[in-house]
């Protein structure tokens, strides 16, 4: 297909190329201005559907369950959330 249109296409390689590039632009055009527009309804890219847990809003501190379905208890860290434990950093690191 290619081929055919090379040899149809005017002017010598000059005019290939600049009708080339016509055709390259024509296209993308077409897609851009036409085809995408007509097909964005069809296509589920904003189909976004967050549903509430059955629990609702409130259940437990925060509103947030585990995986079993019991409301999520304060978690005990293992580190400090309020100071910075880690030594100083050094000139060679």
């Amino acid at each position: 297909m290619y081929s055919w249109i090379w040899r149809k296409l005017p002017w010598g390689l000059p005019g290939k190329l600049i009708g080339s590039a016509l055709l390259a632009v024509a296209t993308v055009a077409l897609l851009w201005l036409v085809v995408f527009p007509w097909a964005e309804p069809l296509l589920p890219f904003d189909d976004v559907q967050v549903e509430q847990p059955a629990g609702g809003p409130g259940d437990g501190p925060g509103g947030f369950t585990d995986p079993t379905g019991q409301p999520a208890e304060d978690e005990d860290l293992p580190y400090s959330t309020e100071t910075n434990n880690a030594p100083p950093p050094t000139p060679t690191r």
